[in-house]
């Protein structure tokens, strides 16, 4: 009724319109008030209440800073002459105005001055606010790209599509970096992408602009970097850094640029100094009665009761956009199937369209060949029940996969293409062309296909033990896979790695090598499977880019995830993080959660350092494993996720070195996202893990590495 009214009622337009302006000025009479983020204290060296250091800390904070804050979007100051000199900086989000600047920096600086106690305070500080940033230190640091601490926040609802919303944000911050990395742009960028008829995704970045260009693309990556253990798959996420920080979301909260440029660095701004990472301390716990433990006090915004009276004003005003919107969605379906059904078409008339060439594959076709056959689709129905649920085995790259018993007794997996999928149907496509012409017992074996009526369907050998992360990330499972049985399937996965890039008739990167990749048959011989991301490369390529990143975050390498290029090290890298998997029994993905910030690779790589890289292995594998292999393999696995590809083996030195136990291998370098320390201590209960955010579903998690 209130559709037909909103329609049929041209007198409701005037009414929507005065709805709107009321709450846009209902907005613009609110005052804004810092939101706050989140603060690190530095308690290894402090001041006193009245020392010289207190003095001119007071006087950078509340007069230096503050009046530049009047002028300028970002500053940095200096007060006082060593040991007391007192270094300060302020950076104020790109599209606020020089008001709110202003409020923010004064706000920030009066919480800063109570940092730790009422009696001392800690030399070095840092407050992050939604408007602003002010920090402070006793050491230079203008100029200098730092990336610890590092806090991350994420919204806790779970984006639809998951892969295809996180590649939607790396390509996203790949744009934006590249914006924001030049000197005119103030090193402030940010940018709306339509990822959906219903979604879009808002994206910002900003580094102080005391940096270089280049220190401000190496800050983005390493905030960027963060993203798969902070904040993959939710539909909002935000990392925090000294020297940069970046924010995306599924609503807008960043406005129009203004037009002043920000100030120029101070002229005591030394561009000489070695910057290093601070010792990290814990943070200040929280105090009693809402108040933390450096006075911030948490209250309901006064404008909140405002924007709860107009809520039925908005349901009333978007509800006559529903009408539209469903029409359109209708119309894009429709066009949607269109396509497809063009495309299936040419699927069986053996066309894959321009992704490959001819002479990749002789123009061959696929769905009648006896390299390839095609099997009716009565017998997969007889096979699969008609894809009832009890057989169905979970989601694949392009639509469900389901069990089937042949009349014979052969069971088999069946992938069945969803219809609603533009990308599930590249997918089979890619898969089709390029698993048809692979023999090798580490690669999943496709046993034929069909295309009738309405059904796209993949047929494969089953898997009785279904893929590696069923068993091992599970602990009533992990027990059947013994030192003997990983190092079999590392070896396995390796072997089937080298023929895809050096022995198959073409030459393929995987791009999402991961543990649900890994089939595990009856033996638990691995099998690598879903070929719907691989790209062919010809002749003396070695390395490629794409617009469109995809993949699975934690396994994918940084040059991937944040520029595109993929090459065979791409696939090293995956390699790589899986080998530690299989020796930890833990995920990369999530084990920021467990370990103080530190991702497995990180964690790995220190135990490898300091020599204790037997503590990394799995408990339940100390009985059965040999000491030497173990260590050896977490080496190899450290070589494979080092930063730069050029730096990563191929997987035939991989082969060799998994096989000799004279070989000296390299000492590989540091992860790649790995940056500073992190706290060898239980993290306190603190401001960062109470939920934080405009919409109030984003929750913090800090990473002081």
């Amino acid at each position: 009724m209130m559709l037909q009214f909103l329609f049929a009622s041209r007198g409701s337009y005037p009414l929507l319109l005065l709805a709107f302006l009321f709450i846009l000025f209902s907005k613009n009479h609110i005052k804004a008030t810092p939101e706050y983020l989140s603060y690190f204290c530095y308690p290894e060296f402090n001041y006193t209440v009245y020392s010289q250091f207190y003095h001119n800390l007071n006087s950078l904070l509340n007069r230096k800073l503050y009046l530049e804050g009047k002028i300028y979007g970002f500053a940095n100051a200096t007060e006082g002459e060593y040991p007391d000199k007192v270094y300060g900086l302020f950076l104020c989000r790109g599209d606020i105005k020089l008001n709110i600047c202003q409020d923010c920096i004064a706000t920030a600086s009066e919480i800063l001055q109570r940092c730790l106690g009422s009696k001392e305070g800690s030399k070095e500080a840092i407050i992050w606010y939604d408007q602003c940033l002010v920090r402070y230190s006793n050491r230079p640091f203008f100029s200098s790209m730092e990336t610890s601490p590092a806090t991350c926040m994420y919204n806790i609802n779970n984006a639809t599509e998951q892969d295809k919303f996180n590649e939607n944000v790396a390509e996203m911050f790949q744009n934006l970096t590249a914006e924001a990395s030049v000197p005119s742009r103030n090193m402030y960028a940010t940018r709306e992408v339509n990822i959906s008829n219903f979604m879009t995704l808002y994206g910002l970045v900003q580094c102080t602009p005391d940096l270089s260009v280049a220190d401000c693309h190496r800050c983005l990556r390493s905030a960027i970097g963060y993203i798969p253990n902070c904040s993959a798959g939710k539909i909002g996420g935000r990392l925090l850094l000294p020297s940069c920080n970046i924010r995306y979301e599924t609503y807008p909260f960043h406005g129009d640029p203004r037009t002043q440029a920000p100030g120029p660095s101070s002229p005591e701004s030394p561009g000489t100094w070695i910057s290093k990472n601070p010792e990290v301390g814990s943070k200040t716990p929280l105090a009693p009665n809402g108040m933390d433990g450096i006075g911030i006090k948490r209250k309901t915004p006064k404008w909140i009761p405002i924007i709860a009276s107009l809520s039925a004003v908005l349901v009333l005003a978007l509800s006559s956009f529903a009408f539209i919107i469903i029409i359109r969605r209708r119309n894009a379906r429709e066009d949607n199937e269109n396509s497809q059904e063009v495309q299936l078409l040419d699927l069986r008339g053996g066309n894959f369209g321009n992704e490959y060439s001819n002479e990749d594959f002789q123009g061959e076709k696929v769905g009648g060949s006896q390299e390839f056959p095609s099997i009716q689709l009565d017998i997969i129905n007889a096979a699969t029940k008609h894809f009832c649920d009890e057989n169905r085995l979970g989601e694949g790259g392009f639509g469900p996969v389901f069990k089937g018993t042949l009349a014979d007794g052969k069971e088999i997996a069946v992938k069945r293409l969803s219809r609603t999928s533009d990308q599930g149907l590249l997918e089979f496509k890619n898969e089709v062309m390029l698993i048809a012409r692979l023999q090798h017992r580490n690669l999943v074996r496709l046993l034929g296909c069909c295309l009738e009526d309405d059904e796209t369907l993949l047929v494969y050998e089953y898997m009785p033990n279904r893929s590696l992360d069923v068993i091992l990330f599970d602990s009533s499972m992990s027990v059947k896979l013994d030192w003997q049985k990983r190092f079999s399937i590392i070896n396995g996965i390796a072997r089937g790695i080298l023929y895809l890039h050096e022995d198959s008739p073409l030459r393929i990167i995987h791009r999402d090598l991961k543990a649900c990749n890994i089939l595990l048959d009856g033996e638990m011989n691995p099998k690598i499977s879903d070929f719907g991301m691989a790209r062919i490369f010809r002749g003396n390529q070695s390395e490629a880019n794409t617009n469109r990143v995809v993949g699975t975050y934690g396994y994918m390498a940084p040059e991937y995830a944040m520029e595109g290029l993929f090459s065979v090290k791409s696939d090293v890298f995956s390699f790589g993080v899986l080998l530690l998997e299989i020796i930890s029994g833990k995920k990369n993905k999530g084990f920021h959660l467990l370990e103080y910030g530190e991702s497995l690779l990180t964690f790995a790589w220190k135990l490898w350092s300091k020599g204790q890289g037997m503590e990394l292995i799995d408990p339940l594998l100390l009985q059965s494993c040999v000491a030497s292999e173990v260590l050896k393999c977490i080496h190899i696995g450290l070589l494979c996720v080092q930063e730069d590809p050029a730096d990563r083996p191929t997987m035939s030195s991989v082969i060799v070195m998994l096989a000799s136990e004279t070989i000296t291998l390299p000492k590989p370098t540091e992860p790649a996202f790995s940056v500073g320390r992190v706290v060898a201590e239980p993290v306190l209960p603190s401001l960062d893990n109470i939920v934080n955010s405009v919409n109030e579903v984003t929750l913090s998690s800090v990473s002081p590495q």
